[in-house]
């Protein structure tokens, strides 16, 4: 019996083992034992300015070379290359990861995405700065920073965002994918999250990504969480629940966070609402009369297709004098006397404005 009890230890031991040296084994590399790791050493580039070429996008733009990483001990070295339009690098992109290796060689497009998203406008040199983070093991432990360097860029234009559309029984365009559908106004800081408010009947809707096209298509599977038929699955259920419909037509805000894969369906308080008569767009981006139209389905809700707009600014003009503006191009959300919505690129646009939370959003047509 005490053998048989010694045996036992010795198993549970061993296993134990096994199970702590299995979980370790991943980030084993993580514990470096030698003191003072050093960081890589960016090396400068040979050009001081580019500018980018809408024409030939797969070429190689710039090769970034660097001295490695020292961690004092054998191990494959992440890098990441990062960006950003100011050198305390306040909110880096990460354009592109290698490991074990100590260059990286990024395209005519793959440096025009860079600036675009840290934003830079187009067709004009601006300053870019880049680093290098190294990391070990799959977690990205012990990262280290090199030293920056910069580069004056001149992209051609970018435009990054998804621009999505309603359609359903309890919308304007009705069950119809190309019927002047309303898009979702995209916030003007955080590019994943959406928002429609304004009337609704009672009914059912879904979100389409491509006007006249039924796919890719978004809804609602489970009443809490988004799902998508990209064209190669079945098709989700309809907001605002599951297939459930609005069962008292008013004023809603549909908010939808496509980096979470969740929505919100809430009544919304219009009583008071300011009910304008009509809207003129202006500024230095506008012709020199720009009126918009009024929907027939939401008088809330002002809209003007396939307009000229050139590089400025914008403003809505009401019927009662007042001037709304905000400060982010493309979509964002205007107050009164707000400033400029700047425009970057000269397009065809069409400009939605929604006077009950000041959200507006500028779509290009050709770009």
């Amino acid at each position: 019996m005490k053998n048989y009890r010694k045996l036992l230890s010795s198993m549970v031991i061993m296993a134990l083992t096994i199970v702590l040296f299995t979980s370790c084994e991943d980030d084993a590399e993580l514990f470096v034992t030698a003191a003072n790791p050093t960081a890589p050493v960016l090396a400068e580039l040979g050009i001081p300015s580019i500018e980018l070429d809408a024409v030939n996008t797969n070429n190689p733009a710039i090769t970034l070379n660097w001295q490695s990483a020292d961690y004092g001990q054998q191990a494959s070295v992440n890098y990441a290359v990062q960006f950003a339009s100011d050198d305390a690098f306040t909110t880096p992109i990460t354009t592109t990861s290698v490991t074990g290796n100590n260059s990286a060689t990024l395209s005519v497009n793959e440096l025009n995405s860079a600036a675009g998203t840290v934003g830079l406008p187009p067709f004009a040199f601006s300053t870019i700065y880049v680093r290098i983070v190294s990391s070990l093991g799959s977690q990205n432990g012990i990262p280290l920073t090199s030293n920056t360097i910069s580069l004056m860029v001149s992209p051609f234009f970018n435009y990054p965002f998804t621009d999505y559309y309603l359609v359903g029984d309890a919308t304007a365009p009705g069950w119809n994918n190309n019927n002047n559908n309303p898009p979702l106004f995209r916030d003007g800081s955080n590019p994943n999250i959406y928002y429609y408010t304004g009337y609704y009947n009672s009914g059912q809707f879904k979100v389409l990504e491509v006007k006249g096209l039924w796919q890719p298509q978004w809804g609602t599977n489970d009443g809490s969480s988004i799902e998508v038929n990209d064209g190669t699955g079945s098709d989700p259920n309809t907001f605002p629940n599951n297939n459930n419909p609005i069962a008292v037509a008013g004023s809603y805000t549909f908010r939808i966070d496509y980096s979470n894969n969740n929505y919100s369906f809430e009544a919304y308080d219009a009583t008071g609402a300011t009910d304008f008569t009509s809207m003129t767009m202006q500024g230095s981006s506008a012709p020199a009369s720009a009126p918009m139209t009024q929907s027939t389905f939401d008088s809330h809700i002002w809209y003007v297709n396939n307009i000229r707009l050139v590089p400025g600014d914008l403003q809505f003009l009401t019927n009662t004098s007042s001037v709304w503006a905000g400060s982010t191009s493309f979509s964002g959300q205007a107050t009164e006397n707000g400033g400029n919505i700047p425009v970057v690129v000269e397009d065809d646009y069409d400009v939605w404005f929604n006077d009950l939370t000041g959200r507006y959003i500028l779509i290009p047509l050709n770009l």
